[in-house]
């Protein structure tokens, strides 16, 4: 089942986060902002699509974030999808991207830290650097202020992440920390000093 969201405000549940219709480049979008209150990273702060149970699929969202005002220092520009999504928002997967960490920035360590997979809760990016786990992020050749296509492929407890439509996935988890049999709804994630803007959104359940 191929379901194209739209992205009226009214279709999605803010989880920690506000949410609005903006007109950016043209178009009707989704604007996405972490509320201020949470401070950690890698928490459940997203825009959550109402109605929708997603297990094995393919998620395809047009994506562009920006620095708000006052981010801090360590902002990133970080945007990207939250699924699996249980009701109570204690339990997703989700993979973000870095833009400011793109093909713009000069510091390898940096670079190597362009997108990120997590697993809510417990294994957060900083559970992983913490363990010296470096399969769950990777480079990606992308910037701040440009829309990016993000297409997520997910079959049981296997993930393969592309973005701009490239052959080939910029990140494969093999095993995801919640494994098979989890299952729930998907959204937009947005972190610290991000000012999200979501175009398009298409999420195809496959059971």
């Amino acid at each position: 089942m191929e379901r194209q969201i739209n992205m009226e405000a009214a279709n999605f549940t803010a989880v920690n986060t506000s949410i609005e219709n903006r007109e950016l480049d043209g178009k009707t979008v989704l604007r996405v902002v972490k509320k201020e209150k949470i401070e950690e990273p890698d928490e459940n702060t997203y825009a959550k699509v109402k109605d929708l149970s997603f297990h094995n699929g393919i998620v395809e969202v047009n994506m562009l974030s920006r620095l708000l005002p006052d981010a801090p220092a360590h902002a990133r520009g970080f945007i990207g999808i939250a699924y699996r999504a249980n009701e109570t928002d204690s339990e997703f997967e989700s993979f973000y991207v870095r833009p400011t960490n793109g093909r713009d920035c000069t510091d390898p360590v940096r670079r190597s830290h362009g997108c990120q997979y997590f697993s809510y809760p417990g294994y957060t990016f900083s559970y992983f650097r913490e363990f010296h786990i470096t399969e769950y992020e990777a480079p990606v050749n992308i910037g701040l202020g440009e829309w990016i296509a993000l297409k997520a492929v997910i079959e049981d407890d296997r993930a393969e992440f592309y973005l701009n439509h490239e052959k080939e996935p910029v990140l494969v988890v093999d095993h995801m920390k919640h494994g098979i049999g989890s299952r729930g709804s998907v959204g937009i994630f947005v972190d610290i000093g991000t000012e999200a803007f979501i175009a398009d959104m298409k999420v195809t359940c496959l059971d």
